[in-house]
């Protein structure tokens, strides 16, 4: 096909990159060549950040990007540059924060004016194509004629940049309080909808992290009601749209209070954190929607997010075209009344009272999403129809409306790229699957996984990077990326007792304090050192819809603290906690995986090393019960590792539970253990 423009994108490898390589705009990538042009030509960068599957950069490039006149304009007066905020999260960090300080919100598209040497004097989100032009021809004009106003506005707002990103030393002694941990969720809880779970506005983000941490705080404290509020979310989101009833796997956030029209791109870092959560909250409650919705998600991954090498691709787009021809938000997911008379057939009465195709479930125009009320025993009780029924009904409709599905509706775009962070909170996911269903083809797929990681995405100097695409593994990787991975290669050494993913985890870790560690504070930069640097240089320590970086990275450093009986590891995480200490009180949704690192410090942290021909059945046992505040070291065979030394039999498996650094007795039982523990 014959394009009539094409800029320098086409030959970038990022599938967002890609979709704008035709614009009449003459956009470049972030790279060193492009700021070096925009210096020696003196132009401002106009920087433009978004991500494939984001519907509002969508309607911004048809809008604007793909408009003649409009990118006449932008080409004249701008070095136009395109970034993938999922490869270049360093990049939008900076021009995030520097919107978010000149208009208090942000999102994507996220786009931004800067000087020649980066640093920002103007930006916001999605502007119409009036208002976007109206405000680029007043800037340049401004540059053109008062350029020492953008000056002076850009170092000023540099500065709020700078204290936005600070963090101040605690200079009293580390003391971790369970009342911090009260006193923040009391403030907190004044903004839980009990009835609809979630938070008591809309839009409705799922957050998991926020609620791995409650449901944790729930259990050690016995708290019931924060535990049937956390239930109450956990269900709501498994009945509501956000949720793929037919295909599996979840949508970004629902529009609404009860979780039913969902913005339809499907991420891999939710759906990641969501098994991990519905996984934890199983084993906590043994509640079969919570396995049901792990199954289904993980065969979601399988089918449509996994390569055959085992790794997994980033995002499913929210935009599909209609039978009409027109790109749609939805379509392919939304249904009519009509076609699911047609598929379902004879069980239509009972199929719409499960679904609610009716004014509850109903979306918009004749559009239906898919949405539960009622429990299958529930439902049972109502309908005289038998559990087991139900299920076999409900699995005949999905395989039907699936099948339907596929074959007669466009598909959305698929982001093809392979991130490094994601594919670790992945890896956590199905390890947590596998420890709460002991599903071996679970584990199966986090090896699989891991070893792609480690053949592909580690390099030779033990660094990581962010990316793969196209047989190429590129771009430097940043905290989140180390973080995440490091966390889920403990978690596979805790099931496979193989020695490789702790050696890993320890390495990474071991980088990253060489390369990104602030000594200030003791908290890791977003960026290495080796980085080029930008207009700021981030600490990445709010708790978002992905849990920060600094605080995944502070409870790596407990674990392998423990592991490996390392003082500058257990001192490190101890002052990265108390540094953030102060903060948490203020917005307890923004440290929500900090507070679930001081629950570590606040009541009993148990290492088990469980030791004997035996210890892989026992180590088993003890994942079907709710631990969370525990590591675990298995060995089969005798071992020279600190953590083990001495403690092997030929006869007999020993479990020791330890605390601090004091060991209770061995004993030779998983309930015997029990007994010695606060659980």
């Amino acid at each position: 096909m014959e394009h009539p423009y094409t800029n320098d994108l086409i030959q970038e490898t990022s599938p967002y990159l890609l979709q704008h390589a035709h614009n009449p705009v003459d956009w470049k990538p972030w790279n060193e060549q492009t700021l070096a042009q925009a210096k020696k030509e003196n132009k401002l960068l106009l920087i433009s950040i978004g991500y494939s599957s984001c519907h509002w950069c969508h309607v911004m490039e048809h809008e604007s990007f793909e408009n003649t006149e409009v990118a006449q304009l932008m080409n004249a007066h701008f070095i136009n540059i395109k970034v993938d905020r999922e490869e270049r999260p360093d990049v939008d960090n900076v021009y995030m924060n520097a919107v978010q300080l000149m208009t208090g919100r942000g999102g994507w598209p996220l786009n931004a004016i800067a000087l020649p040497d980066g640093r920002p004097v103007w930006g916001g989100t999605y502007f119409p194509k009036e208002e976007w032009t109206s405000a680029l021809e007043q800037i340049a004009k401004l540059y053109q004629t008062a350029p020492e106003k953008l000056i002076e506005y850009a170092e000023k707002l540099d500065q709020g940049m700078q204290e936005m990103d600070a963090i101040i030393p605690n200079d009293s002694n580390p003391d971790f309080q369970l009342e911090t941990l009260q006193n923040a969720i009391s403030q907190w809880s004044r903004q839980w909808d009990t009835r609809q779970g979630g938070l008591n506005r809309a839009p409705k983000f799922m957050m998991p992290n926020n609620y791995l941490f409650l449901l944790r705080y729930a259990h050690q404290n016995q708290d019931q009601e924060i535990l049937e509020y956390v239930n109450t979310t956990l269900e709501q989101i498994a009945f509501g749209g956000v949720n793929d009833h037919v295909g599996g796997g979840f949508a970004r956030y629902s529009v609404d209070t009860k979780w039913h029209v969902p913005h339809f791109e499907k991420m891999l870092y939710d759906n990641a954190q969501l098994v991990s959560l519905y996984a934890l909250a199983y084993t906590k409650t043994k509640n079969l929607l919570y396995k049901e919705t792990v199954y289904q998600t993980l065969a979601f991954i399988a089918r449509e997010m996994t390569t055959e090498d085992g790794a997994f691709y980033s995002a499913i787009d929210a935009d599909s075209l209609t039978a009409d021809g027109i790109l749609e938000e939805g379509a392919y997911y939304v249904w009519t009344k009509n076609e699911l008379q047609t598929l379902i057939g004879d069980d239509f009465d009972l199929f719409k009272e499960y679904y609610n195709i009716n004014s509850y479930g109903k979306w918009e125009k004749d559009n239906y999403v898919l949405i539960r009320q009622d429990t299958d025993q529930d439902f049972s009780k109502e309908f005289g129809i038998s559990i087991q029924e139900i299920i076999s009904k409900k699995n005949k409709w999905h395989e039907d409306l699936l099948r339907f599905r596929e074959s007669n509706k466009e598909k959305p775009r698929l982001d093809d790229k392979i991130l490094t962070s994601w594919n670790g909170l992945m890896i956590k996911g199905y390890v947590d699957a596998y420890r709460a269903f002991n599903e071996e083809e679970f584990l199966t797929a986090a090896l699989k996984n891991a070893t792609f990681i480690s053949t592909h995405l580690i390099r030779e100097d033990g660094g990581l990077n962010r990316t793969f695409k196209n047989g190429k593994s590129t771009i430097n990787g940043y905290l989140e990326d180390y973080a995440a991975i490091v966390d889920a290669f403990i978690a596979l050494y805790e099931v496979t007792a193989d020695n490789q993913w702790l050696n890993k985890a320890k390495q990474l870790t071991d980088y990253t304090f060489k390369h990104f560690q602030n000594p200030e504070n003791d908290l890791f930069f977003f960026t290495s050192n080796q980085d080029p640097s930008l207009a700021s240089r981030n600490t990445e320590f709010y708790d978002n819809v992905i849990p920060s970086s600094n605080s995944i990275m502070a409870k790596n450093i407990f674990m392998l603290s423990h592991y490996y009986s390392d003082n500058t590891y257990g001192d490190t995480a101890k002052a990265m906690l108390h540094n953030i200490q102060p903060s948490i009180e203020q917005s307890p949704t923004s440290f929500s995986n900090w507070m679930d690192g001081m629950l570590n410090y606040t009541m009993p942290f148990y290492e088990l090393v469980i030791v004997g021909k035996n210890a892989e059945v026992l180590r088993q046992e003890f994942d079907s019960y709710y631990i969370p505040n525990k590591l675990i070291a298995t060995s089969t065979i005798k071992s020279d590792q600190d953590i083990f030394k001495g403690r092997y039999h030929d006869d007999r498996t020993f479990i020791y539970v330890c605390v601090n650094n004091t060991c209770q007795l061995p004993v030779e039982t998983v309930k015997a253990a029990l007994k010695l523990m606060e659980v």
